[in-house]
């Protein structure tokens, strides 16, 4: 009975914690469009500003601090001066560039005292939306219903060449144009890009990435996932190649920081650049994706993260020559797992079936949508019989060859361009300058490479390869080699690796300043140029053309599909899926039910921190400064409730891009970077979970804690302004 009691105190509890009952809000939304769809309800959840104070091109507004970091992430202005925040793990390759063993910035963090200081980060870009457009229709100019295949987007193509031109023709600016709702709607980004931006500040790992991969994708979480950087200009404030005349570059808005913290229910709005989701398409992509692709692919998945992970905590240096490789799979790969456990949670195959029935059904209620729409469906389940099939070759070929499968084969396709060089006959100057190229990239290839750990992954790579995949989908060079050694790589490693040019720096580079056509005649003989050449030219000639085919055949029925479902449920507002581009996403501050009998509050602090602490893990292994400051209670402002807190929760619609997002507040200050979601809603890729999707996100208070108390770089936070 005690025990019984004790259960519903406890479930009455997690229900205070949770009220008021809010709504979540699925969706990630075209900032040109707030006002048409969502301003209003926004409001009413408590955001108090207007749809031109977070995108106008008539003044400075929320867009003008926003930047998509890199490729992949996104990062906000947050001072006069250029200063940046985004993720540690979207700065993590630029932190790890800078790193060597004297100077190991991922282990014990770096933090520039002036500008002087500051770290070039070459080949990192920011890029800033100047204004978005509607051209649909001068994109479909010319288009007509009768126009199929390649004709049809022969003149597309040709059109957004001609927009993109006339947009940024003159101006300083580039553009480009995105399809929409499956090519339904296309928009124009005019954008402006800078080239000069420099590593500010960073925590140790111990820090930005506390916890590791056992906490990724995980709530509660105690990650102080930030780091710094600031953005360069030429004296007129714009984008310039880097250089010692360059200025931090002068803002037209920043946003402030609010330290006044937030409660559950509070209004949050996640404002970045969301890479990709898939919420409309048919049961057929999610049972291809849930029960073929992802299990192959965290087998290969698992098998190399597992000899990553025992070489990097086996030697300093192996850490640091492995750390970003084993975290860029280990994302991925652990995301897979999540979105399988959420997909069968939350039964979306069936759901996906019940709905395509009732459509069904519509349709054939009508002869008219039944010759429009009627073979939709039966032609989605023929090519996506096939598509299954094609995806998983082609995406484990390249997980064992390529992409930090085994990297001595990989490296080798590198050499291919000067091959063809000396086979033509080209010029003296054009070989040279290919094989500078050449010996550049090996001292970047071989000062993160270990040949004893590649043995490891080749070994593994290499059974997984004959065992998961039909020998009609193995590659002719590597079927030779198992025939040669019946299967047993590991009998065979040892002479492969001393066999091959593609293993040793030293002699890789005197290979290529010497080479001619008598290193063509060598390379016919090095078994991992063989094996590369060999599964490049399969994936290129027989998978990628087939591969092409039938995803040309699911997009022309995407665009049918998504207007089939547009007309089949025309109250609804459809959000378009996220494609890279600025979008925002709006929610609240809201714990959650994991699983029976637990319940998440929606923040955590700095006392988590302590007791996760455990130094013979390297995760978990709590700076001593850290520990010193929670001892003596050495806070500052940066307290709620007598703690620092550390990250929240909200039920924003978050996917891979939001990382480094900024959210704000109903005063549109803000309040925390988004960096990651929670295991039980990280299907929300392809279903939303409104019960369970919380994207996760730092509290910007203890960004400033680190930043002031713990690196004693408090000057940063005069650049800003804080609100109290």
């Amino acid at each position: 009975m005690k025990i019984k009691i004790l259960i519903l105190l406890l479930l009455l509890l997690c229900t205070a914690l949770m009220t008021p009952v809010i709504r979540a809000d699925e969706g990630m939304w075209i900032p040109l469009l707030i006002e048409k769809y969502n301003i209003k309800l926004m409001q009413e959840k408590g955001f108090k500003l207007t749809a031109e104070d977070i995108y106008s091109v008539n003044k400075a507004c929320m867009k003008d601090a926003v930047v998509l970091f890199g490729s992949g992430c996104t990062g906000e202005v947050i001072s006069s001066e250029g200063l940046l925040i985004t993720n540690h793990h979207c700065g993590y390759s630029q932190i790890l560039r800078n790193t060597t063993l004297e100077h190991d910035y991922l282990t014990d963090g770096f933090w520039a005292m002036s500008h002087e200081e500051e770290l070039r980060c070459p080949g990192l870009s920011v890029t800033f939306l100047k204004r978005m457009e509607d051209v649909t229709g001068d994109v479909m100019k010319g288009v007509t219903g009768e126009m199929v295949g390649a004709k049809r987007d022969s003149l597309i193509n040709s059109n957004i060449i001609s927009i993109q031109k006339n947009a940024a023709e003159g101006t300083g600016y580039s553009a480009f144009v995105r399809p929409f709702y499956m090519g339904k709607q296309y928009f124009l980004f005019v954008n402006e890009i800078f080239s000069d931006i420099r590593l500010v500040g960073a925590p140790p790992s111990s820090i930005g990435k506390f916890g590791g991969e056992t906490d990724n994708w995980v709530w509660p979480r105690h990650t102080g996932d930030f780091s710094l950087f600031r953005i360069y200009a030429d004296k007129n404030n714009k984008p310039a190649d880097v250089s010692d005349d360059n200025i931090p570059y002068k803002p037209v808005y920043h946003f402030p920081i609010s330290l006044k913290g937030y409660k559950e229910g509070d209004f949050t709005m996640v404002f970045g650049y969301p890479g990709k989701t898939s919420e409309y398409v048919p049961s057929y992509h999610v049972d291809m994706v849930k029960n073929y692709y992802n299990p192959k692919m965290i087998d290969i998945r698992t098998k190399k993260i597992e000899i990553m992970e025992a070489a990097i905590n086996s030697d300093p240096l192996l850490r640091i020559q492995y750390s970003s490789k084993k975290t860029g799979m280990a994302n991925s790969w652990k995301k897979w797992i999540g979105e399988n456990q959420g997909l069968e949670k939350m039964g979306t195959i069936e759901k996906k079936n019940e709905f395509e029935n009732r459509l069904t059904a519509w349709i054939n209620a009508d002869m008219e949508r039944k010759t429009k729409y009627g073979n939709i469906l039966p032609q989605y389940k023929e090519l996506y019989s096939k598509l299954g099939e094609y995806n998983i070759v082609n995406s484990f070929t390249n997980e064992v060859f390529f992409a930090n499968g085994a990297e001595a084969v990989g490296f080798a396709r590198n050499i291919r361009p000067l091959v063809e060089l000396v086979n033509r006959n080209a010029g003296e100057e054009e070989i040279k300058a290919m094989k500078t190229r050449l010996i550049n990239s090996g001292k970047g290839f071989f000062k993160n490479f270990d040949k004893a750990t590649d043995k490891k992954l080749f070994v593994a790579v290499m059974t997984l390869y004959g065992e998961k995949l039909d020998r009609k989908w193995q590659a002719s060079e590597y079927i030779k080699l198992r025939n040669s050694c019946g299967g047993d790589f590991l009998s065979v490693v040892d002479k492969l690796y001393e066999k091959s040019v593609f293993t040793d720096e030293v002699r890789f580079t005197g290979f290529i300043e010497k080479f001619n056509a008598s290193g063509v005649r060598k390379l016919t003989k090095d078994p991992f140029y063989l094996l590369s050449v060999n599964a490049s030219d399969f994936l290129s000639v027989i998978v990628s053309p087939e591969l092409e085919r039938i995803n040309a055949g699911i997009t022309k029925l995407n665009q049918d599909y998504m207007t089939l479902q547009m007309e089949f449920d025309k109250g609804k507002v459809f959000y378009p899926d996220a494609n890279l581009t600025l979008r925002v996403a709006y929610g609240n501050v809201k714990g959650y039910f994991s699983k029976d009998a637990v319940c998440f509050t929606h923040y955590t602090t700095l006392k988590g921190i302590m007791e996760k602490d455990n130094p013979e893990i390297y995760d978990y292994d709590v700076p001593d400064k850290l520990k010193e400051l929670y001892k003596t209670k050495d806070f500052g402002r940066y307290t709620q409730n007598g703690e620092v807190p550390v990250c929240f929760i909200a039920d924003n619609h978050t996917t891979g891009g939001n990382s480094g997002s900024p959210v704000i507040n109903a005063e549109g200050q803000l309040i925390g970077v988004n960096f990651d979601r929670a295991w039980e809603g990280v299907a929300s890729d392809m279903a939303f979970n409104p019960d369970q999707s919380r994207n996760i996100s730092l509290d910007i208070r203890y960004a400033l804690f680190i930043i002031d108390k713990f690196a004693g770089a408090g000057y940063l936070l005069n650049e800003m302004t804080l609100i109290e």
